[in-house]
């Protein structure tokens, strides 16, 4: 393909990825157990920002809109996009495309680090103002999946070199380590707790408030724009760490930057909606097939992808067993496992 047409192809599947992703916001806005069409949305929404409504809006219908569907909608494309720009930039990172928040055990430190919180009943403190003590839940889930990511990257970096069959293998010892200590958690916990726990094990968007949006929307955001920033010092990365080096990029501050980034986006998420696995390595892979290693391309477009498929997973688990909800997930990784097959195979067709 020439670079004109080149030029011309990335910024229209950019385009079309920006309009599934509005689609799928808007579905998710109109479609549940209750149906809001679409001009009673759009009335809800004008009276909201001030203007003179001359329709009737329904009361009920304000109430689901504003307090239950748009901020869960909200946190969908924030967790999508956090955790798939927190899988991307850990492929960029290892330089290897099975790297994932879930897989290599990121997700698990930060739910025990999280439950263990909730458990033990430190998610108040007494000499915290009451305004500061919601961010304890964030920061805990925050320090289990940092102190996971450094486990994974000391144990398999040897030499500036990444052994990614190390690294799977300290993912599931990890992963082993923290389902012990989440079994251990379940099995000295109340009844309250206990039905707290599933939340946790299962991912669920369920139960959400604008003030939990609000909690974690600045460090997904923060987070998330820094490392669409650190793109070419990703794609420096891919050359190797002496070359990275000898071309005048920090290479060990960069690594440092990624794994705090990532353990920070990757704890806000799993503090809100527990574990929700392979969005992290599903979403980054299809860019890569789509846009190629590009890491200036490929983390931005991950964020809008990893949001869009996120979304429309929401709306299916809202679906698919109604009136009950399936847990989100049990949606993703009954996905994401086939994926996850189909890429080691293909990894091993290559080495042929």
């Amino acid at each position: 393909m020439s670079k004109d047409l080149t030029y011309f192809f990335k910024p229209c599947l950019i385009g079309f990825l920006i309009l599934i992703m509005v689609g799928a916001v808007g579905g998710s806005l109109v479609f549940g157990s209750v149906k809001i069409p679409i001009s009673q949305m759009f009335f809800i929404f004008g009276k909201a920002l001030g203007f003179e409504i001359a329709g009737d809006i329904a009361r009920r219908d304000e109430v689901i809109l504003l307090g239950i569907r748009l901020p869960r909608t909200i946190l969908c494309v924030l967790v999508g996009g956090g955790l798939a720009i927190s899988g991307a930039a850990l492929q960029g990172l290892f330089r290897n495309p099975l790297a994932d928040p879930s897989l290599i055990g990121v997700s698990s430190g930060a739910a025990l680090a999280a439950v263990s919180i909730i458990v033990l009943g430190v998610n108040e403190l007494a000499f915290l103002p009451d305004e500061l003590n919601y961010l304890i839940l964030p920061l805990g889930a925050f320090t289990g999946g940092l102190a996971a990511t450094f486990c994974v990257y000391t144990i398999s970096s040897y030499h500036g070199k990444t052994s990614i069959s190390t690294m799977l293998l300290t993912g599931i010892a990890i992963n082993a380590l923290a389902s012990a200590g989440l079994g251990f958690l379940i099995f000295s916990s109340d009844d309250q707790q206990l039905r707290d726990l599933n939340f946790w094990l299962l991912g669920s968007l369920a139960g959400v408030t604008w003030y939990k949006v609000m909690a974690i929307a600045p460090i997904v955001i923060g987070a998330s724009v820094f490392l669409v920033f650190l793109g070419r010092h990703l794609n420096a990365l891919l050359l190797g760490e002496r070359e990275a080096f000898h071309i005048g990029f920090y290479v060990e501050k960069t690594k440092i930057l990624v794994i705090v980034l990532v353990a920070l986006v990757t704890g806000a998420c799993v503090a809100l909606t527990g574990i929700i696995g392979f969005i992290g390595l599903v979403v980054p892979h299809l860019i890569r097939l789509i846009f190629g290693a590009n890491n200036k391309l490929v983390l931005p477009c991950s964020i809008i992808l990893g949001a869009c498929l996120l979304t429309i997973a929401d709306i299916i688990s809202r679906h698919i067993v109604w009136p009950a909800e399936l847990p989100i997930g049990i949606l993703t990784s009954c996905v994401g496992g086939p994926f996850f097959l189909w890429l080691i195979m293909r990894q091993k067709r290559n080495q042929v």
